[in-house]
């Protein structure tokens, strides 16, 4: 006789599996985050750990829930910097890694000029773009952050463009393939999934670089300040809550733009694994 849960098993559809298998997947990662937060609060509360060392989680959520219109309207302010940066570095890094993986030689030359400029801390760049474009330009904090974004996008567009498989390059130019076709049949697709991958680090990076832009600028109604000046005033509970809004909304920004990679290529590996 046929157990009622194996019964109930056989009846799940693909849908229910499916969910109870990504419930699976997650589940231990929220037990260990709640475990951390209930070990942090009873840290706090039990070894005497002074509140503008590390205020309890309790402390920093209803901190949020008081401080939420105003902690709202400031991180909207950096949100459009984040954004309006996003959409500048993305747009810059694709357009010229399309234009050095046409040309080797100029790739060549560009390339190390492109990881060196990288590997300078943003907080270095932030004082000259502000000097340059002005303090108070909305402009200065979007440059700040396609600086951050550009040059993540564009080496791994380039390699995305670059690295294509010979048999399929040599099979498009069997059939006479001109430049164009082969660009968009062939390297574009191989190129997805480098430019998703850059994409999801950029939504972390813009964030940052938004955040890092609000310190040196001149506006405070934005999320930066208010850290700062919470900060000074040694209200930790409110630069905490500040923080945990921030970490939410690039959660959130990353996922759109993960949402977006299942949208446009649906036939890639990664994809289809997450859908079986």
């Amino acid at each position: 006789m046929i157990s009622a849960s194996a019964a109930s098993a056989n009846t799940t559809t693909p849908h229910g599996r499916r969910a109870l298998e990504r419930l699976r997947f997650y589940l231990p990662t929220v037990l260990v985050a709640a475990l951390l937060l209930v070990a942090w609060e009873v840290a706090v509360r039990f070894l005497g750990i002074r509140e503008f060392l590390l205020p309890k989680p309790t402390s920093i959520v209803q901190a949020l829930v008081d401080q939420w219109p105003i902690l709202t309207s400031k991180a909207l302010s950096t949100l459009r910097s984040a954004l309006g940066g996003f959409a500048l570095g993305v747009g810059l890094g694709l357009l010229v890694a399309l234009i050095t993986a046409r040309w080797v030689t100029l790739r060549q030359a560009m390339l190390p000029f492109a990881i060196a400029a990288n590997s300078v801390p943003i907080v270095a760049f932030s004082p000259i773009l502000f000097n340059w474009f002005g303090p108070s330009n909305p402009f200065s904090w979007m440059v700040i952050v396609a600086v951050i974004v550009f040059f993540p996008v564009m080496i791994n567009a380039v390699r995305g463009l670059t690295l294509v498989n010979p048999r399929a390059l040599e099979l498009m130019r069997s059939y006479a393939a001109s430049d164009f076709k082969v660009l968009v049949a062939l390297r574009i697709p191989n190129a997805l999934p480098f430019v998703f991958s850059a994409l999801r680090v950029a939504t972390v990076l813009s964030m940052i670089g938004a955040v890092v832009a609000d310190f040196f600028g001149v506006d405070r109604l934005t999320i930066g300040k208010y850290i700062t000046q919470e900060s000074a005033a040694f209200r930790f509970a409110n630069t905490w809550a500040a923080i945990l809004l921030v970490s939410l909304v690039g959660i959130v920004f990353y996922w759109l733009i993960a949402l977006i990679e299942r949208v446009a290529m649906p036939w890639h590996i990664s994809v289809r694994a997450q859908d079986h």
